[in-house]
């Protein structure tokens, strides 16, 4: 869900137009940057040799501080807030959706004095699963900001540094102080939805107490905060319907300023709500042959007497993603594990996408296609149903630059 090496040539472009006030691509932004690669398998952690990063500019670990640190970051690289979840209709139809807004800094534009520099890109992604019609739609939007904290209204785009209230061009995010509930407002190509998603458990701080590791070098990781088991309500618009929908919903919160080792080429994840309460995440880093670079994730337990919640933190030898089938995009021709074999040290799950066909072509905004959508979660041996969440699948077309 993150920058391919298209995105990165259009970010590049988008940056040269901020310098210098023309159509036309600077030199520097016209040279290559990164050979496209295609993984494929997966296999253990194996050791790698440590990058090279800026020291100045590495994120150092440090006590995550709220309502601050629900805001936006704007001296980090990148940034992104991620809600996806699944929805019911009154007829019990079953939907997914996800909306994701990012942001990324300009570094050529920093020292730019105009109010109307672009000193940040937002974009924003969105896409909903009707599982019954087994058909999905996603949309995406992309705005120069200029990172002030006052909001000029002519540039349709804002992120403000003091909570999460985040928008352009009508699509919204925006966490409500006094309940602590989110609220996003989405009018895509499609649909539209409109959503209030209110906390039932307490913040589930990632890694080490929101510091997490993405790679075997301290400067590859991120700040990071999931807020699972949302309960939302809303309105669903499709084809001229509006629907009142209600389910659960998962928020993701991260910013970094070097996240991918050189060696990765993208990534497999899962964010599960499971039915007893219980939240699942894992994830790896793949390198071009499928092997996994690192690995990481948690599980919060089920709320016990007097609400109790245990968690465990997952380290990198821990997790283990094995593919299983394999769907192929007649539009890009990508090819996608649909279907996997997780094993954490809280047991081995089977996930399973309720659609195959749930790949976004983010090439207007990021650059980047991906695939994301709404999955089932099972013991691996069989059984019943534990959870639905989301699956996302990163650069198995071109590899991810982030």
């Amino acid at each position: 869900m993150n920058p391919s090496f298209d995105r990165l040539r259009r970010r590049l472009l988008l940056q040269g137009l901020a310098l210098s006030g023309t159509g036309a691509l600077p030199a520097w932004a016209a040279q290559p940057s990164l050979a496209v690669q295609s993984p494929q398998g997966a296999q253990g952690v194996q050791a790698v040799p440590a990058a090279q990063a800026d020291a100045g500019r590495t994120l150092k670990p440090r006590p995550l501080v709220f309502p601050a640190d629900h805001g936006s970051h704007n001296p980090s690289r990148t940034e992104w807030w991620y809600l996806t979840g699944w929805l019911r209709d009154e007829a019990q139809r079953l939907y997914g959706f996800q909306v994701t807004f990012f942001r990324s800094r300009v570094d050529q534009a920093q020292g730019l004095r105009s109010r109307l520099a672009a000193r940040q890109l937002l974009f924003a992604h969105a896409a909903l699963t009707d599982v019954a019609a087994q058909a999905h739609w996603h949309d995406q939007a992309l705005v120069r900001w200029n990172g002030e904290p006052v909001e000029i209204p002519e540039l349709q785009a804002h992120a403000a540094a003091t909570d999460t209230d985040v928008r352009l061009r009508g699509w919204s995010l925006q966490r409500q102080p006094d309940a602590g509930s989110y609220r996003t407002q989405i009018r895509a190509r499609d649909f539209a939805l409109a959503l209030d998603a209110a906390p039932t458990q307490p913040l589930l701080l990632q890694g080490d107490r929101g510091w997490s590791r993405k790679g075997p070098s301290p400067e590859q990781a991120s700040h990071y905060y999931s807020q699972p088991q949302l309960r939302v309500s809303g309105q669903l618009q499709r084809s001229g319907r509006s629907l009142s929908v209600q389910g659960l919903a998962w928020l993701d919160h991260e910013w970094s300023e070097a996240l991918l080792h050189p060696e990765a080429v993208g990534w497999d994840w899962i964010g599960m709500n499971l039915d007893d309460g219980a939240s699942l995440t894992a994830f790896q880093l793949r390198r071009a042959d499928g092997s996994a670079l690192w690995a990481g994730g948690s599980y919060r337990s089920a709320p016990g007497p007097a609400g109790r919640q245990d968690t465990r933190i997952f380290q990198p030898g821990e997790v283990r993603f094995e593919p299983g089938r394999h769907w192929t995009s007649p539009r890009t021709g990508t090819r996608y594990p649909v279907e996997w074999r997780v094993t954490t040290p809280a047991g081995r799950f089977a996930v399973a996408a309720l659609l195959d066909a749930q790949e976004l072509d983010s090439r207007r905004s990021t650059g980047a296609v991906y695939w994301e959508g709404l999955s089932e979660l099972k013991p691996a041996d069989g059984g019943p149903r534990l959870g639905l969440g989301y699956l996302e699948l990163t650069g198995y077309g071109d590899r991810l630059a982030l």
